[in-house]
């Protein structure tokens, strides 16, 4: 059992904080890494893994295809590696196709990948933040491919369509609820060692609901939560966690801030 290091320097702004880390185990890492360089300890405990779809040659079809549209949208980092994994070993990305990224990770990804990015939300990283741009408000005759999750939500798709788009989803990839031990995570909690929590995702945060069961539950609904948007917020509250802290968007960045932002709240608490 891992013990929380308490060596910290005592003006860090997060000074003996742990703060359990909810992302997919390939994604906590830049997360964790800046709560620890606070003084906080994080406690990895993911909640989602992201798995290839079932069957691979609907989206194989559509990379094929590629040069029959006039957008791409990707809708997170993970659908950009996904699908550009595929697209690297089987053909180049047009020169032609507009792409649209949701999200400061997700258009670093598509850069990092050689793909330049003509478009992205500058504020919020959600698909209502992408809908608010002005390019995007007619869409007569424009054949639109939104690269996303299996499962995601429907509304950017749903409005582009009333605006005229032509629409094809592609599913890049499946999430899943990992066997993700709770001994560490319990053991943190029972010891008053668990400062916060952050949860980025509404599925995510149903996956930790269902995986630490009625005495994880007790113990979640008196530990702060720092989410990343209303949604989540909102679903936080349906689940009984009355005053969830909420940052703007679920980047490692915003999320990050929100966290010091809400930490000299908790030491005066602790005072």
């Amino acid at each position: 059992m891992t013990e929380l290091n308490t060596s910290y320097e005592s003006g860090a702004p997060l000074a003996g904080i742990g703060v359990v880390v909810t992302r997919p185990a390939h994604q906590a890492g830049t997360l964790a890494e800046q709560i620890s360089a606070a003084g906080g300890v994080p406690i990895l405990f993911p909640v989602l893994e992201i798995i290839d779809p079932p069957d691979r040659r609907p989206l194989l079809d559509i990379i094929d295809r590629l040069d029959e549209f006039d957008l791409a949208i990707f809708i997170s980092p993970n659908a950009v590696n996904k699908t550009m994994n595929l697209v690297n070993a089987r053909r180049r990305w047009p020169s032609t196709l507009r792409t649209t990224a949701i999200g400061a990770r997700s258009a670093r990804e598509l850069e990092r990948h050689g793909v330049h990015v003509d478009l992205r939300p500058e504020r919020r990283f959600d698909s209502e933040a992408l809908l608010a741009e002005t390019q995007l408000a007619d869409m007569h005759e424009q054949n639109v491919v939104i690269f996303r999750g299996d499962g995601g939500r429907e509304v950017l798709g749903d409005t582009l369509r009333e605006r005229g788009a032509r629409v094809v989803y592609a599913n890049a990839y499946r999430r899943g609820r990992p066997d993700t031990d709770t001994g560490e995570l319990f053991y943190h909690w029972s010891r008053g060692e668990v400062g916060a929590v952050l949860i980025t995702s509404v599925e995510g945060l149903r996956n930790l609901y269902d995986m630490i069961g009625k005495l994880g539950q007790m113990w979640l609904r008196k530990t702060p939560l720092i989410v990343g948007g209303e949604r989540i917020a909102k679903a936080a509250r349906e689940l009984g966690h009355a005053h969830p802290v909420i940052a703007p968007d679920p980047s490692d960045e915003t999320m990050f801030k929100a966290l010091i932002d809400w930490a000299p709240q908790r030491n005066q608490t602790h005072s």
